[in-house]
């Protein structure tokens, strides 16, 4: 199941049923789990694991050094979950020392080509990245998130489920559960992504509790504190406001407003 031509280093860990193409380089303290299949050229350096059933095209690199000056060489790791897909060109570095030590991607994510996940990033389940969208260092990515091409996120920005970030939006705030994000200049809140919760099974009841609760966060004109009183009032019967008040009740960089 492992070209000829492939090298793999001694200490590297390869599960039952890998395929390994032609002219891949796996390095060492690389782990591939059972079931995961390699194109030609893809390029994996260590410590990273890569969970089971994984799809990684034709010249990828995973699990690079941090693309930071403070990089000292100290042991950081990359961790990739299950049933992954990872498209042609996609980059993805292991963590910092000072960053958390760890680069993390979950499970049943489609990262299409040319995209990037940098250094010390933590992104959820059920992700869409698509071609050339970018994280910079740091980044939280909540479950269910789509990233459009061309999109890009400021260092340690927070994107909470469900949200969308449209085409070619640059995101330099943390932005809420279920919100969609535009471009204009620096991407700024459209709406909900009412259309993909729809397809998640959200009731009508849920997403028209989650409408009202962007309403009064984006278009009432309200002092934010305000507005979070009444998301407070709101949450009691509404478990996704709920969770909306308590992504801003811990927004470090500052709110997408």
């Amino acid at each position: 199941m492992i070209h000829p031509t492939a090298q793999i280093d001694p200490a590297a860990r390869i599960g039952e049923n890998v395929r390994i193409g032609a002219y891949c380089v796996v390095g060492a303290e690389v782990e591939i789990g059972d079931g995961t299949v390699l194109a030609s050229h893809v390029v994996i350096d260590g410590p990273t694991r890569i969970g089971r059933d994984c799809r990684i095209h034709a010249f990828a690199a995973i699990g690079g050094e941090p693309q930071d000056k403070k990089y000292a060489g100290e042991r950081v790791t990359l961790e990739i979950g299950d049933r992954n897909t990872i498209r042609e060109y996609v980059t993805i570095n292991r963590g910092t020392g000072n960053g958390g030590g760890v680069t993390r991607v979950g499970d049943d994510n489609w990262l299409l080509a040319y995209t990037h996940i940098a250094h010390d990033c933590q992104v959820g389940n059920h992700c869409v990245f698509s071609n050339n969208a970018t994280l910079a260092g740091h980044v939280t990515v909540g479950d269910h998130v789509i990233l459009s091409g061309f999109a890009g996120v400021h260092q340690f920005c927070r994107i909470g489920a469900h949200a969308f970030i449209g085409m070619g939006a640059f995101v330099n705030g943390d932005v809420p559960p279920f919100v969609m994000v535009a471009q204009e200049g620096y991407g700024r809140p459209r709406g909900i992504n009412a259309e993909g919760l729809k397809r998640r099974g959200f009731s009508p009841e849920r997403i028209g509790a989650i409408k009202r609760a962007y309403r009064a966060l984006y278009l009432s004109g309200q002092p934010l504190a305000e507005v979070r009183a009444q998301l407070a009032a709101m949450a009691d019967d509404a478990p996704d406001v709920k969770a909306m008040l308590d992504f801003i009740d811990t927004a470090e960089r500052g709110l997408l407003r």
